[in-house]
């Protein structure tokens, strides 16, 4: 898979003793001095009373059992689309492939900590955007990023670039943002006679989530979250949808789309929805528990990176151990619903149950 990661700076178990009482008496005709020392000579060349082995004591039975939670970050809404934050742990039911899971685990989501990773589409399709990408996402990861967080920062175009790597700096992602370029391939010739086979790479869309989810947020713990400001079109990527899709569920992120084009880029009138090409930024939200944001004049980008911050703050954590412990490689349905069927749960669609990675 073509990729140019360019490293940014990195914050980054007694002896026991027993004695005998020993009672010296001086021997009969002779001064105590005396009796002494011959006493203590006769005692040294005794020979030592061998004791018996210590039976050998068996080691305690370990008994080693290895339980594998399933987590769920979920979001809830009411029917205008509010933010429910106040639901307890008796308010959710959850299901897995339709057979009821006992809840082990629940709390409101606000203090973990969080691994964000920003893909920002650098197409030529997308070039008169990234001044505003870059003012954006620098005041974003100003006001959301904790002690305890981290943050990478990547860019695809004709290929997936790795600006800044974890880190906690808001200065260093801005520096990583600072190099935010249109990444595409020289433009193609069209009034040539020759017949030509040339496709190039121009947004690889897919590529770039793949390997945001097994290379970095893959081994993080806490929540994960990915977000993609792209126009969502995939031109020339390796992996497939689904299979960038499979790496994003393995990894536990939710994302989040935010779709951003530029109507000039695509002869004025050209836009949002043609040929259910947006659709790949739909498919990746709603399936890992995320949403889509659509950027325009009504709603600008700025108002997309105000609202992601407040439902990550909002969201709950739910662990169960499911019923069904098999590692079969086969896909999961989760679905998780409130006693109030008039809210909405926003979770991811289920896992992969597959075995863990040998360590």
């Amino acid at each position: 898979m073509s990729q140019r990661w360019l490293h940014g700076e990195t914050e980054t178990a007694r002896r026991a003793s027993s004695s005998m009482p020993l009672v010296l008496m001086p021997l009969r005709g002779m001064p105590a001095f005396l009796g002494l020392a011959l006493a203590w000579s006769a005692l040294a060349q005794q020979p030592a009373v061998p004791q018996p082995p210590a039976a050998p004591q068996e080691p305690e039975p370990t008994i080693k059992i290895e339980v594998e939670f399933v987590n769920v970050l979920c979001s809830v809404r009411n029917r205008q689309g509010g933010l429910v934050g106040n639901l307890g742990q008796d308010d959710f039911s959850v299901t897995e492939d339709g057979k009821p899971q006992s809840i082990r685990y629940f709390a409101r989501e606000t203090d973990l900590p969080l691994t964000i990773g920003l893909l920002v589409d650098v197409s030529r399709s997308q070039a008169r955007l990234i001044d505003t990408e870059r003012h954006a996402a620098d005041q974003f990861f100003s006001q959301m990023l904790g002690k305890k967080d981290l943050a990478f920062l990547i860019s695809f175009g004709q290929d997936s670039e790795l600006l800044q790597d974890y880190t906690s700096s808001a200065r260093l992602l801005r520096k990583g943002l600072d190099d935010l370029r249109v990444n595409a391939p020289p433009p193609q010739v069209m009034d040539s006679p020759v017949p030509t086979i040339y496709k190039p790479r121009g947004t690889v869309l897919y590529d770039a989530v793949y390997l945001a989810a097994n290379e970095r947020l893959r081994g993080q713990v806490g929540r994960k979250v990915m977000i993609l400001i792209s126009d969502g079109v995939d031109q020339g990527s390796r992996v497939k949808l689904e299979e960038a899709l499979r790496a994003a569920h393995q990894a536990d992120a939710v994302i989040y789309g935010i779709e951003y084009y530029d109507p000039q880029a695509y002869g004025g009138g050209f836009g949002r929805g043609l040929g259910g090409q947006w659709s790949a930024l739909k498919r990746f939200a709603e399936e890992t528990g995320g949403r889509v944001f659509h950027v325009d004049r009504r709603h600008p980008l700025t108002e997309a990176f105000e609202e992601i911050p407040q439902e990550m703050r909002s969201q709950y954590a739910i662990g169960y151990i499911p019923t069904n412990p098999a590692k079969d490689g086969t896909f999961r349905r989760i679905e998780i619903r409130t006693r109030d069927r008039d809210l909405k749960v926003q979770a991811r669609k289920g896992y992969w149950a597959v075995p863990p990675e040998p360590s």
